[in-house]
């Protein structure tokens, strides 16, 4: 069985989020179990696992998604990172469909040789700052500017920071973020300079689903895309995600559904024994 682990949300190897991609040739997911200690093994952010549907479905692969501790309810970068394989080994052109826990989401290649992912826009809660904010506030070692809940597919708190340079050079306790019931903190400022080809950055910590600082999140940019379009009265932006790895995102808001291009490369294509 092939495993290919594709960088995605760049242009070049080394950089942007790695994806373990099993493509599988079954008509049915193996058992859960088994699922989960591949991606633990793999240990990567996410491992995707599909398997082809019959014609008449609504879609054209099932696909799931695992962190090395449990499975993910929506993943953009393992999503695109699945795509790219299907692409790239010629099994399946133009536009391809997947069926998930977040409902049916595609994936088109681009001209330009990025692929851009239809997702479902996140819907935002403001929270009230400092008074729900405070445990946050105290284990990111930051002033917080605002506050929201991200949901439903996905259950993060965006928070605003005062600038890049805080974004950048946050040091957060992630002992303390992992007791924090969400799946994952997106921290975010807006650009300091977008001459630099960027309009805001961003940094997600995710410890209690495993995953201690992810490198680029795609599912986080559902987020990030409707609360800084609105901000700068744009539908159009991109996002720079400012881990070690780092990697850009550009999002297009569609009302209910985001718009999330990115490049990826293959950097690993082995076998899997087990």
């Amino acid at each position: 069985m092939r495993i290919r682990i594709v960088d995605a949300f760049t242009e070049r190897p080394f950089a942007g989020n790695p994806a373990g991609v099993v493509l599988l040739d079954t008509d049915a997911f193996p058992d859960d179990g088994w699922l989960q200690q591949v991606a633990a093994e793999v240990n990567l952010a996410e491992t995707a696992f599909a398997h082809p549907l019959p014609e008449a479905a609504a879609a054209d692969w099932a696909l799931r998604w695992f962190t090395p501790a449990t499975e993910a309810p929506m993943c953009g970068h393992a999503t695109l990172a699945t795509t790219h394989v299907l692409k790239t080994t010629g099994t399946a052109t133009g536009t391809v469909r997947f069926a998930t826990l977040s409902g049916v989401l595609s994936a088109t290649a681009d001209d330009d040789g990025t692929i851009t992912l239809d997702f479902p826009t996140a819907s935002l809660t403001e929270l009230e700052v400092p008074r729900n904010t405070a445990e946050v506030a105290a284990a990111l070692g930051a002033g917080i500017v605002s506050a929201h809940h991200a949901g439903p597919y996905i259950d993060d708190l965006l928070i605003e920071l005062a600038d890049e340079k805080t974004v950048r050079s946050l040091a957060p306790d992630l002992a303390a973020l992992k007791r924090i019931s969400h799946r994952g903190i997106i921290v975010t400022a807006a650009a300091e300079d977008p001459s630099r080809g960027y309009d805001f950055v961003s940094r997600l910590f995710a410890p209690a689903v495993g995953i201690d600082e992810d490198p680029v999140t795609g599912s986080a940019h559902t987020a990030l895309a409707p609360y800084w379009s609105a901000r700068f009265g744009r539908d159009e932006l991109t996002g720079l995600q400012v881990s070690a790895r780092t990697g850009l995102v550009r999002t297009a808001l569609r009302g209910d559904r985001t718009l999330l291009t990115g490049g990826a490369v293959t950097v690993i294509d082995g076998e899997l024994l087990a």
